[in-house]
């Protein structure tokens, strides 16, 4: 009998043991015993949710467990107001602190050194430092490219006085080399914004008139164009040289290689200049450097290498992607349509663009469905379209607001996602990233907004706070990281977080630019009823008819009579089955990309 009392109590102990167990997970969760769970708090205050009905089918169509996961915990939801106007002070504290410390420490010099508080000009000791020589002039360059930034963050008196600095001591007979692409989107671009604000009989961004102005800043520009236009001479393609002598010319030592951006990204501010001038000579020099490389495209794949010899028209860089060395050239193609409505122009763009699709492009046809690597864009021989490398660069990270302005958000909201994994992983964005090694190649950071950039764009099509909470990431990430004592410093490594001892200007004429209109709803870019462009230095530009009606048809002959000038409608992706009504309103407080797909690109790169 004993032995039976044993087996019972075994039994009894067995059953109870199994009916502790499964209460466990309700007493973890009342009890905070549950190892991986923090324990809860005061409960926060309930941020403002979605619209009625926003989140209740259209959560459950979209696979939004109940409760959510974390990614759905971290982004989903309204954004409260209140945070969103301390970041837009937070951003606009950013250029100030950045701006002031340059015209305090640098000025008028190019560019500040924001770790030991001092100007930084030309390397007049060394020639061969092109990093350098390239950019700077010795034209006070980031007063100069910061000058519209000070108006869209509706600071008139500081613009009134920047602008009148610049009139009275800003002069371009130098005898610098500089790199004619630099000197056009930073300088030549930044003189025709301000002059097109300044004389804006709307004065969307407030009072930004200069009493007695006397196109001072358009006869700068037209100054700085007529000297870079040597480059353009004694080529045999038309394919401008890479750089010029402010005074002399292009130097007898001249290369004679170039890269397909740096010739090919010159139409929007030469057009727009030859437009407010009446002189055609300026956008026709541009639009001819844009035919002869579009012309030496391959006629197996239809792409484009990355550099090329100017006299011969041979590639020298047989390379085709979409990030240094070619990045603008599509960019302007499209935003040369936008604002002179050049139909060759939408025409180029939509065949590059398709064969972009066609050769780049890698992992599953559609952003947020079905099996496969998420979509990314890789360099190839553009002859072969055979894989070239296993990097990707950070100038990269522009396309996605480049393909917003044709439509194709969902393919634009998955590459964003994946810059902005390498982001989280690093708090920055390197140079160079290996996709296969999951590690930098080049591990610097020079400041540049290109994320930044196809945040504010993604934003701005979609509504979605997903890309304010990735905003609010990249400001805290470069305050924590890069703040230096007077300004912003480049980041010299970004695992380490050393820093080096540089500004670029476009830090205030871009990044904090963007940062600003993120969080910025009511600003006038939004607002005013006026139609903005951005150039790829992030100068804005009014979308206006003015720009469309040329001079000169009889010089630059079109097929068909008027049928050069595209309607507004012919605008298309390449990938027709992708539309900006393609994102449906349900979806604006949930993530764009479905949390398993985050979480697949946070685990490509190596967050988790």
């Amino acid at each position: 009998m004993r032995w039976r009392s044993v087996v019972l109590g075994l039994l009894l102990l067995r059953l109870g043991l199994q009916a502790l167990l499964a209460l466990l997970p309700a007493l973890a969760r009342g009890l905070c015993l549950h190892p991986r769970l923090p324990c809860p708090g005061p409960r926060p205050p309930a941020l403002p949710g979605p619209p009625a009905g926003a989140a209740g089918r259209g959560a459950r169509l979209w696979g939004a467990a109940a409760g959510g996961d974390e990614y759905e915990r971290r982004y989903s939801g309204a954004f409260p107001p209140q945070l969103r106007a301390r970041l837009r002070d937070a951003a606009r504290g950013m250029f100030v602190f950045g701006y002031d410390s340059y015209m305090e420490h640098a000025f008028p010099r190019d560019e500040l050194d924001p770790l030991h508080c001092r100007g930084r000009g030309p390397d007049r000791r060394d020639p061969s430092n092109l990093n350098i020589n390239d950019v700077l002039g010795n034209y006070s360059l980031t007063l100069i490219d910061a000058l519209d930034t000070l108006a869209v963050m509706g600071n008139s008196s500081e613009f009134q006085k920047a602008v009148k600095l610049v009139i009275d001591t800003v002069s371009f007979d130098k005898d610098s080399t500089v790199q004619v692409f630099e000197a056009t989107i930073r300088v030549l671009g930044s003189l025709l914004s301000a002059h097109i604000i300044i004389t804006d009989s709307k004065q969307p961004f407030g009072d930004m008139t200069i009493k007695d102005y006397d196109n001072e800043l358009l006869h700068l520009a037209h100054d700085l164009a007529v000297r870079l236009l040597p480059a353009f001479e004694n080529t045999k393609t038309g394919i401008p040289y890479p750089r010029v002598n402010l005074k002399k010319g292009v130097p007898p030592d001249s290369h004679n290689e170039t890269c397909t951006a740096g010739a090919g990204s010159l139409l929007v501010e030469f057009g727009i200049l030859s437009r407010l001038l009446g002189d055609s000579t300026f956008e026709w020099v541009a639009r001819r450097a844009v035919k002869a490389l579009w012309s030496l495209r391959s006629n197996n794949t239809g792409l484009l290498g990355n550099v090329v010899n100017i006299q011969t028209g041979h590639w020298v860089g047989k390379q085709s992607g979409l990030g240094a060395g070619s990045d603008s050239f599509y960019e302007y193609l499209l935003k040369s349509y936008i604002l002179f409505g050049e139909k060759e122009d939408l025409e180029m763009f939509n065949a590059a663009y398709q064969n972009i699709q066609n050769h780049l492009r890698r992992g599953r046809e559609a952003c947020n469905e079905g099996e496969g690597d998420p979509p990314l864009y890789v360099n190839v021989n553009m002859y072969t379209g055979q894989l070239m490398n296993t990097w990707i660069d950070s100038l990269q990270a522009f396309f996605p607001g480049l393909q917003v302005l044709i439509g194709d958000v969902e393919d634009a909201i998955c590459l964003h996602a994946f810059y902005y994994a390498i982001w989280k992983r690093y708090g920055a964005l390197p140079e160079r990233y290996n996709w296969q090694l999951q590690a930098p190649d080049v591990p610097f950071y020079p400041l540049r907004p290109e994320l930044v950039e196809s945040t504010y764009l993604l934003y701005q099509a979609t509504k979605n706070p997903f890309y304010l909470h990735v905003g609010m990431d990249i400001l805290q990430s470069l305050e924590k990281y890069t703040k230096a004592k007077c300004g912003y410093a480049t980041l010299h490594h970004v695992v380490e977080k050393t820093k080096e001892d540089r500004m670029e200007s476009f830090f205030l004429s871009e990044t904090c630019k963007y940062l600003y209109l993120l969080f910025d709803e009511e600003n006038p870019v939004h607002k005013s009823g006026n139609k903005f462009m951005f150039t790829t230095e992030g100068h804005v530009v009014s979308v206006d008819e003015r720009f469309r009606s040329s001079l000169w048809e009889d010089i630059l002959p079109a097929e068909g009579d008027s049928s050069h000038k595209a309607k507004p409608t012919e605008l298309k992706a390449a990938n027709f089955s992708s539309n900006c009504n393609r994102v449906p309103d349900e979806r604006r407080y949930l993530l764009p990309l479905k949390s398993n797909y985050m979480r697949q690109i946070d685990r490509m790169v190596g967050l988790i």
